[in-house]
């Protein structure tokens, strides 16, 4: 296996961000820091999020109610502070961007306009190792109108003795039977196997075949460069605690295209921030929804949540994402190769595709024997890295790009090798 001097200089050559996030202490091992390849479930606490939390709590402490006009960022148009560089992370103009809810929350709601089955015409279409929310999700939207979920919902399994799907096979299906399909929703990137999947392709298919489509982007956003605008996607709808580092529970972002804003034939829940902010303070009993994705945002914003979104996007914005991208396939390759070395003699594999254009900042490995959260328990406890285990068989590393180091991913393969039994 390479040597860790090699993953020294490396990180010398090329030292990343990691000064800019707080690092948990190791539980374990010989490093007082963790090596911390789980920022796929959570993303670490950036340095700056603290005071710019507390600065807005000092706001409320000062000004009361006044702070939604008086405080230094007001709370009134507070989320607009967010909608730019979210719209520039995700490739969209900022009309068709508003950080709002909770993943779910908004799937559900851009699911009341966008999934409308009618005649035969009925079918969803997502992935058959959908994250289990996104399953729950369209389950029940099938039976809110009155359809069975076992028969509407069409689960895309890999061909056998395959771990991910083949953009072709989704392709051909679309192309046989899309005439059925009334809603594409797909994870951009799958949160077991790690595989990208081909947004532009699938989405051009769906929309050829007269299907909706729109994207779970909660493992994508932040992880792979998107361009939602010109890849004509519908709608999308992602979290940003995971590859955005805004904390547990964070708030979602929502994405729809700009031919559909505006439109008064779409159905769609409202509330009363999804009125024009001008008249908003007039008080009238009809809603006058603006041509914009702030149509869809029932709630006030809630401001405690919205600053640690506000000041990850700044990080990414000042970063950029063709930089991490870049920084991203590197450290990425450089652990796959350290994973191939140890897996040559050990009962591992690595499940997420090879070719880095089909991944993103993640490589699932199955063990072969044993439980995959028995084998992240040691990892953590015995050498200090954390990672994420998917029972029975699946541990994930991310090696983020913004606080992940190559020393990080030497400290992955080293764990292993001591922790994995040669295979007899």
């Amino acid at each position: 296996m390479n040597n860790e001097d090699e993953a020294r200089r490396r990180d010398a050559d090329e030292p990343g961000h990691r000064h800019l996030f707080h690092l948990p202490p190791a539980d374990g091992g010989r490093y007082p820091e963790a090596a911390y390849l789980a920022g796929n479930s959570l993303g670490l606490q950036p340095r700056a999020t603290r005071d710019e939390l507390f600065a807005d709590l000092d706001a409320w402490r000062r000004l009361g109610v006044e702070g939604h006009l008086e405080a230094e960022r007001p709370w009134l148009p507070y989320h607009e502070l967010l909608t730019a560089p979210a719209a520039r992370l995700v490739g969209a103009r900022p009309a068709e961007v508003v950080v709002m809810n909770s993943l779910t929350v908004n799937l559900h709601l851009l699911m009341v306009s966008f999934y409308r089955p009618a005649g035969a015409r009925t079918r969803i279409l997502i992935e058959d190792a959908a994250f289990p929310s996104d399953s729950y999700a369209v389950r029940s939207q099938a039976r809110f109108h009155g359809l069975d979920p076992d028969t509407t919902v069409v689960r895309l399994r890999p061909r056998p003795g395959e771990d991910v799907l083949r953009t072709t096979d989704v392709l051909d299906l679309l192309a046989a039977e899309g005439e059925t399909v009334a809603l594409v929703l797909l994870g951009g990137v799958n949160y077991l196997t790690g595989e990208l999947m081909d947004i532009p392709a699938i989405t051009a298919a769906g929309r050829a075949a007269g299907a909706v489509v729109g994207w779970d982007l909660a493992h994508a956003a932040g992880n792979v460069p998107l361009a939602l605008h010109d890849w004509d996607v519908d709608f999308a709808a992602w979290c940003s605690y995971k590859y955005l580092n805004s904390g547990p529970g964070a708030l979602s972002g929502v994405f729809v295209h700009e031919r559909h804003l505006g439109d008064p034939a779409l159905p769609r829940f409202e509330g009363w921030w999804s009125t024009e902010a001008a008249t908003r303070f007039e008080m009238t009993p009809v809603s006058r929804p603006p041509a914009t994705a702030e149509a869809w945002q029932v709630s006030n914003p809630p401001i405690f949540a919205m600053g640690p979104v506000r000041t990850s996007l700044e990080l990414f914005d000042a970063v950029g994402m063709p930089a991490l991208r870049g920084r991203s396939v590197r450290l990425t390759g450089y652990l796959e190769k350290l994973l191939d070395e140890v897996s040559a003699a050990r009962p591992l594999t690595v499940v997420t595709p090879r070719d880095p254009a089909r991944r993103g900042a993640q490589l699932s490995v199955r063990i072969g024997a044993g439980s995959a959260a028995g084998l992240a328990k040691r990892l953590r406890y015995e050498h200090g890295v954390i990672a994420d285990a998917r029972e029975p068989d699946i541990v994930r590393f991310a090696p983020v790009p913004l606080y992940c180091t190559y020393h990080d991913c030497w400290r992955v393969a080293d764990a292993l090798a001591a922790t994995v039994e040669v295979s007899a």
